[in-house]
């Protein structure tokens, strides 16, 4: 807790492959020595805030520095689309449980709120107990891509449709100061190498102190999905007789989504700002730009020390 006794809390928005600057933002906050008392998320951001709130930020790390787009959603599998090209239930399980044995919201070292959309009647739905995978599956179902989440007699998809950076979730949940990452401010990013810090890859083992033996089952599945063979836009091109110079379908979803995803936060930041807003400049990366890690993470930790400053007034630090 600050010594003001406020409560911080981070929200953490929705991007896809930009999500990893999430990453940056936290490492930047540990840093400082700010404690995160509450944590709200969407999509990306909610599979970044439950691993960080389980305590295995590094393992996550290690894992997405190692990995590239193509070998990410090899993780997935490929669906006739009638509801989504990705089934991801199970895979959603492997690719959280190999960073942490957390199962359940209580079992959570920070409280955690995550947000999906009602498909049928738009409404917000926010996870606060229960299955954590059952929440991520839900808030992390990007319309088109992968197939929606059943949940009590409910059919769930990407909280971003509705409340892309989560403001008003982290504030019901106690917070006096909030800082929002928002991912979709549709800036450019201009990669100057002078004005980049550099974070160190330490990839060769996780962290002892996270998960242990985490690495172990990390290079088991490493290995088992690196022997898939094509890249997925290759198996949809393939599906469909994509034209060559067409917009791909994947393309064409993700940046309809990301714009609709970007005016909607532009609304609700307008009407509830943060106290704290931290907006990366990932404009360039879509959606299975996975193979950019360093510079989402980059990003990320830079803009956030930038409000370091800040944010530390707000919460009286000397």
């Amino acid at each position: 807790m600050a010594p003001s006794g406020k409560k911080t809390g981070l929200v953490l928005g929705s991007g896809s492959s930009r999500g990893w600057a999430h990453i940056g933002v936290i490492e930047a906050l540990i840093e400082e020595n700010i404690d995160i008392d509450y944590i709200s998320g969407c999509s990306i951001g909610a599979y970044v805030g439950a691993i960080h709130a389980s305590g295995s930020l590094e393992n996550l790390k290690n894992f997405v520095l190692e990995m590239d787009g193509e070998k990410v959603f090899s993780y997935f599998d490929v669906i006739f689309p009638k509801t989504g090209f990705l089934n991801g239930t199970k895979k959603v399980k492997e690719l959280f449980s190999m960073h942490t044995d957390a199962k359940n919201f209580s079992d959570l070292n920070i409280p955690l709120r995550m947000v999906a959309t009602d498909l049928e009647t738009g409404d917000k739905v926010v996870f606060n107990s229960g299955s954590l995978i059952n929440s991520l599956r839900a808030s992390m179902s990007i319309p088109g891509l992968f197939a929606p989440a059943r949940y009590k007699k409910r059919w769930l998809v990407d909280g971003g449709l509705v409340d892309p950076v989560p403001i008003s979730v982290a504030r019901a949940m106690g917070a006096d100061i909030v800082i929002a990452v928002n991912l979709n401010s549709g800036l450019i990013s201009q990669r100057q190498d002078k004005q980049t810090v550099k974070i160190e890859k330490n990839i060769e083992h996780s962290h002892p102190s996270f998960f242990p033996g985490s690495h172990i089952l990390r290079n088991k599945l490493n290995e088992k999905y690196s022997t898939y063979g094509a890249n997925l836009k290759d198996k949809i091109t393939s599906m469909f007789n994509i034209e060559p110079g067409t917009p791909h379908i994947m393309d064409s979803v993700s940046s309809s989504i990301a714009i609709m995803q970007e005016r909607i936060t532009r609304i609700n930041l307008a009407v509830d700002p943060p106290d704290i807003l931290i907006e990366p400049r990932l404009g360039d990366l879509k959606m299975m730009d996975f193979d950019q890690v360093d510079h989402a993470i980059n990003e990320g930790y830079i803009k956030m020390k930038e409000k370091i400053d800040d944010l530390k007034t707000l919460l009286d630090y000397d």
